[in-house]
């Protein structure tokens, strides 16, 4: 049976060897199921599962925008592999090239760097290639050095202490300039991580406001800026106009048809000529395969991701498998030829599911299956008692859109414990005040100690990095 070590890379395969790259959804469902069904052949030896993953641990996305208000802890966002994968060996790592001609993957791990030997070659009968997706960055002068972009949890929770050191400058500075700015919170993408992020936290600051003597709620400039006509496209025509007219309702800056130009010295330039003086950019404008697959010899589409079949095969490379948002993977139940799966969770944890079923079948000769599912709808959050939703035909909104979004999610997260956890939080959050404290000193945890050993600890200069 496969080890639970992370540090060392596995000897020699005693059987077949599965190499899954990634830990996101696809990676750690398609891991799931094949522990599963492949669970005699694992305690025999006569098979491994090895999953390459920069994190040990899976975040489950739709929560990011909950546990970034307060809602929901952190730890309950995420699921830590190492438990739910026991029957895996978990490296703690990235893949950096992939040559599939020689069945070889070179991997850094944790330990290379300290060891000095640098990056280590894994070999591999069946690939999984599941690396997801990473921010999709434009060259908007100013971008790289004060954005910040909102896709995993230490983005989520980095971004909520900021907002409330944000609100503390505010309160204690003089200068009107430095309040206005501390105060203006602009975030860029309509998608869901805009939108609800923007809502989320507008809401928790919103709240926040209340304890502060000198700070009102309608101090607080929130801006939301998207390139097209609309926002959650998702959840239909609609339903987004009903999301547009609720987050204005809210006094929320809504800028359809707008670009941003610029954010240099802490001002956020828009395409309509808006300027706007502000410490917090998040950018969440869209998304892109991950490097990786660049340096892979493996067919990419114009987009740079895999080419695969409907059966989640890599076209043209056998042993060879990829799903989610790093494949553009054939939309059978689509009426126009040519349509792709949506990059979303809801395909990736059903693609995982079949991507495995095939994988193991492949080993035993049986024939696969073809991905075929018809895109159920969508449910977005904004904020607390709030929501829109598209789901089966039916649209929802308000109070029954937010309790769906609840409801859908809580079925989803992995494991019966995030379940748990989840629910009891939202059960106390209901009872009890939210709470209010900023944590940003996590971020610079030796600051105090340095202090006492007389070294003058990193400033902050408080852009949301």
């Amino acid at each position: 049976m496969a080890s639970d070590s992370g540090g060392t890379p596995p000897g020699p395969p005693p059987g077949v060897r599965i190499l899954v790259v990634g830990g996101g959804y696809v990676g750690m469902y398609t891991a799931l199921r094949l522990q599963r069904k492949l669970k005699q052949r694992l305690r025999s030896g006569d098979a491994e599962i090895v999953v390459v993953t920069p994190d040990p641990y899976m975040t489950y996305q739709p929560f990011l925008p909950e546990a970034a208000a307060g809602s929901i802890s952190p730890r309950h966002v995420v699921v830590p592999l190492r438990r739910v994968l026991p029957h895996c060996t978990i490296l703690v790592g990235e893949a950096r090239r992939i040559d599939h001609s020689k069945r070889t993957a070179t991997v850094t791990t944790l330990a290379t760097d300290e060891e000095g030997t640098g990056a280590v070659e894994i070999t591999y009968d069946e690939l999984v290639l599941a690396p997801g997706s990473v921010s999709r960055t434009l060259p908007v002068p100013g971008l790289a050095e004060h954005g910040v972009g909102f896709k995993t949890i230490e983005e989520a929770i980095g971004l909520r202490n900021h907002v409330i050191e944000q609100m503390d400058i505010a309160s204690a500075t003089r200068d009107p300039a430095i309040r206005d700015a501390a105060l203006t919170f602009v975030f860029v993408g309509g998608g869901y991580a805009g939108v609800e992020a923007l809502a989320e936290l507008e809401d928790m600051a919103r709240y926040t406001s209340r304890y502060y003597h000198n700070i009102k709620a309608e101090d607080l400039k929130w801006i939301l800026v998207e390139a097209t006509g609309r926002i959650l496209p998702e959840v239909g025509e609609s339903m987004g106009r009903y999301a547009v007219g609720e987050l204005r309702g809210r006094n929320i800056d809504v800028r359809l048809d707008t670009r941003l130009e610029s954010c240099e010295d802490r001002t956020a330039v828009l395409s309509d000529g808006s300027r706007f003086p502000t410490r917090t950019l998040v950018w969440t404008a869209g998304v892109k395969p991950a490097p990786l697959l660049a340096a892979t010899d493996l067919p990419l589409d114009e987009r740079g991701r895999l080419v695969c079949t409907a059966r989640l095969t890599v076209d043209g490379a056998e042993h060879a498998w990829a799903a989610g948002d790093a494949a553009a993977v054939p939309d059978l139940t689509a009426a126009e030829p040519g349509r792709e799966t949506a990059p979303n969770a809801q395909h990736a944890v059903r693609q995982a599911k079949v991507l495995a079923d095939n994988l193991v079948a492949a080993i035993d000769g049986r024939p696969l299956k073809e991905y075929r599912h018809s895109y159920a709808g969508s449910v977005a959050s904004l904020g607390l008692h709030k929501g829109v939703a598209h789901v089966y035909g039916r649209r929802l909104k308000g109070y029954p859109a937010w309790l769906m979004h609840r409801t859908y999610h809580l079925s989803r997260v992995p494991t019966f414990n995030r379940k748990a956890r989840v629910l009891a939080e939202w059960t106390l959050a209901g009872l009890f005040k939210r709470e209010i404290v900023s944590l940003g000193s996590l971020e610079h945890p030796r600051a105090e100690f340095e202090i006492a050993a007389g070294k003058r600890p990193r400033p902050d200069d408080g852009d949301c990095q």
